[in-house]
């Protein structure tokens, strides 16, 4: 459950009072430039194939394609997951990453019933049993389930190297809106629980959906706030949102996306990475703003929250690096620095260690990622 708000601050954002930011920090930030940063000199990328476990979601934002109205939700097999990560680990994947519409509601009668005849209880068991075939199979699980309580969140984190979810943005804006809208304070509530919970965390901002620049300060200052706390926060996405069947408002543009790269640069600690999905942005025209990460790249799968922008190639990605005046590196879906026992389960350490051929993949990617 998320914490009582006690504090309003302009533009209509609402904060959870363990949060202290104020109104000098926030100017600070909306002054920097590209710049006041400097450019990185590696680029990281993983590999990996998405699981999209399924499209049913309790909230309606109206720039998403991925979730589907009752009725029409998916939910994959138990058959169809061993399907791809088996593929996934074929093709030198490492990652599972699976893709999700926060925990269906009551209106999903048929992938509630789905889930009682398959012999789970709830959404996040049957996420538990994907992430162990997951395993099985030889790559390392990173789930996204969006908004989770403690008790979700401890269903699943010993079977995922690292997890997710978006911020997007502490402001309360139309696109969130509805009788289901998200709320900012309950996401931030979850980054709170997986820094309590010691989880490898990836989150992000995302730019264009009726957000302003003190927003944008905002949603970095309360993420940085968290990393500090507990040091969870792996790495951070810039992400604009991108036109589809649902979303017609107007792109943001390049000069506005390397100021908000950049602004997340100098927001956050030094250890956070910086990603700009490299299928939804102008990406060389951002590397000098601060970025150092390209994402998780499938050789295997759509994106299939952006099924309309194709992932690019390795052979892309190193034409991007050498644009950039950097070294490409592959990493693992949890960044090198937490692969320690006080970070990962000891279920994922032995998946890791491992004398197979999966572990020795892993154990050469941390050992020299280099390409």
């Amino acid at each position: 459950m998320s914490s009582q708000p006690t504090e309003t601050h302009e533009q209509g954002t609402t904060l959870p009072d363990w949060l202290s930011i104020d109104s000098e920090a926030i100017d600070a930030l909306c002054s920097v430039t590209p710049g006041d940063v400097t450019p990185a000199t590696e680029l990281t990328f993983a590999r990996n194939v998405f699981v999209p476990l399924t499209t049913a979601c309790r909230y309606t934002c109206t720039y998403c394609t991925y979730y589907d109205p009752p009725g029409q939700a998916t939910l994959l097999t138990p058959e169809e997951i061993r399907s791809i990560v088996q593929t996934g680990a074929k093709t030198g994947c490492t990652e599972a990453l699976f893709t999700f519409g926060d925990d269906p509601d009551d209106r999903y009668t048929e992938i509630h019933e789905q889930l009682s005849d398959w012999g789970f209880e709830t959404i996040h068991d049957y996420l538990r049993h994907g992430c162990e075939i997951a395993l099985e199979e030889g790559l390392l699980p990173h789930a996204n389930p969006g908004d989770q309580t403690r008790a979700q969140m401890e269903t699943v984190a010993d079977v995922n190297a690292s997890m997710g979810v978006m911020l997007e943005t502490t402001a309360d804006v139309q696109a969130h809106g509805g009788p289901r809208a998200k709320s900012p304070a309950q996401r931030l509530q979850t980054l709170r629980t997986a820094g309590e919970l010691g989880v490898p965390f990836t989150t992000g901002i995302l730019i264009g959906i009726g957000e302003t620049w003190h927003d944008r300060a905002e949603s970095l200052l309360a993420i940085a706030e968290l990393a500090d706390q507990y040091g969870h926060i792996q790495e951070v996405l810039v992400q604009p949102v991108v036109q589809n069947e649902r979303w017609h408002g107007d792109s943001v543009s390049t000069e506005t996306l390397r100021r908000a790269v950049a602004m997340a640069r100098v927001a956050l600690p030094a250890s956070v990475s910086i990603q700009v999905p490299p299928n939804l942005a102008p990406i060389r025209s951002v590397l000098d703003c601060g970025v150092d990460d390209l994402g998780g790249v499938s050789p295997v799968t759509d994106d299939h929250i952006n099924p309309e922008h194709a992932w690019p190639a390795v052979e892309e990605l190193r034409s991007i690096a050498d644009h950039g005046d950097a070294t490409l590196t592959e990493r693992l879906p949890v960044y090198d620095h937490y692969v320690t026992e006080e970070w990962l389960s000891d279920r994922i350490r032995s998946a890791i260690e491992a004398d197979t051929p999966a572990g020795r993949r892993f154990q050469s990617i941390l050992a020299d990622g280099s390409l």
